[in-house]
């Protein structure tokens, strides 16, 4: 239920500053802001606490993990849907973009079937039953290495609140996964392969991608414009890649994997996303470069959990700190995104944005979160 309250006697993080103030909820709206640290009759005392804007997330993995827990295991996905749903709310996110993978390989060693479409409309059922806590939209990761990735994106359209489209191309020794050993390692250590099994994955994915990968790709970028979605790249490592990137359009780089292909991406005027995870473990996982260097570089404009929920805040106040910045380290996780890809009611406490806050205060030099409203409501 929405709540019409005064929260006073906070840090407010603004988008370029944080100063003491309060703010009024009325209605799902923010609706007047207030400096100094008087506390209102009436009021809820937040006791110097940061408020902050509701985080947004745009990519995460962590519907598909609770979808699939393990491999081969489908677990019931209306309650999957609801736990993810509730897990996000519960680490201050307010705000995401639901990662759904289109494009499958129903035959060879590392076959799997297509299943956004399903999923899909499970999640936006239980939307229009208002029985999410938090904003949902989609986001389809178009798997050029695939078999089925047209026919899969026809099945979509502008009412699915789709937000964003990646183009993403595994091709093994490129992008992500250029060290071959490092893919290997991946692969066997998640299905198990055998030496054989790995070797017939890898001529399959570049057998897919040297049959379809440029078809593929044109078909993405086009239904991409016919969702009215934001296009986004996977993993560029070369400036030749992002150069592709800015003449489809593209304006947001996930996961850059080079301080060259960050840097040129900024020069094309295109965002740079980054994993938390990389950030808070201080490398990539996958020994490509670190999201902590391109911040120190200026190349670093949003943070994505990516596996990790809990990690998207960690992360934004420890950008923070290592910035000396509370106000920009919370903009990678709030403003920057929100302005990504076109939400312009949320995203930084203003008269008439959105009542999406979180309310959390530092310990040990990590936040902990105290409170979380999602359009006035409070959801954890």
């Amino acid at each position: 239920m929405t709540e019409d309250i005064i929260l006073a006697n906070a840090l407010l993080i603004l988008p370029t500053e944080v100063i003491p103030g309060a703010l009024q909820i009325k209605g799902g709206k923010i609706t007047a802001l207030d400096s100094g640290t008087a506390l209102p009759p009436g009021a809820v005392d937040c006791e110097g606490d940061y408020l902050a804007p509701g985080l947004i997330e745009l990519h995460t993995d962590n519907l598909e993990r609770h979808i699939q827990p393990r491999p081969k295991v489908d677990w019931p996905h209306h309650a999957a849907i609801l736990a993810h749903d509730a897990e996000l709310a519960s680490v201050g996110i307010t705000t995401v973009f639901d990662a759904m993978r289109v494009g499958s390989i129903p035959t060879g060693v590392g076959r799997y079937s297509k299943y956004a479409r399903g999923l899909a409309n499970e999640l936006l059922s239980l939307r229009a039953e208002e029985a999410l806590k938090i904003s949902h939209f989609l986001h389809l990761r178009a798997e050029v290495c695939s078999e089925t990735l047209e026919e899969e994106m026809e099945q979509f359209g502008p009412s699915d609140r789709v937000g964003i489209v990646s183009l993403m191309d595994h091709t093994p020794g490129q992008r992500q996964f250029r060290d071959l050993t490092k893919l290997e390692e991946y692969m066997k250590g998640k299905h198990a392969l055998t030496d054989a099994e790995f070797a017939e994955h890898v001529a399959q994915l570049k057998a897919l991608r040297a049959a379809h990968g440029d078809r593929h790709e044109a078909a993405a970028v086009a239904h991409a414009a016919r969702y009215g979605a934001v296009l986004a790249s996977h993993d560029d490592t070369t400036a030749e890649q992002v150069a592709v990137s800015g003449g489809y359009g593209i304006r947001l780089a996930e996961f850059p994997t080079t301080v060259e292909a960050a840097s040129t991406c900024h020069a094309h005027d295109i965002s740079v996303i980054m994993g938390a995870p990389n950030l808070i473990r201080g490398g990539s996982h996958s020994g490509n470069v670190a999201a902590g260097e391109l911040a120190d570089l200026g190349f670093l404009d949003i943070l994505s959990s990516d596996y990790v929920p809990s990690a998207l805040l960690l992360g934004a106040v420890q950008l923070g700190a290592r910035w000396g910045d509370m106000a920009r380290g919370l903009a990678t996780v709030t403003a920057n995104p929100a302005r990504a890809v076109g939400l312009s009611d949320r995203g930084q406490l203003a008269v008439n944005a959105r009542a999406d806050l979180i309310r959390f205060r530092l310990r040990s030099g990590a936040p902990a979160l105290r409170g979380v409203w999602s359009q006035g409501a409070r959801v954890a």
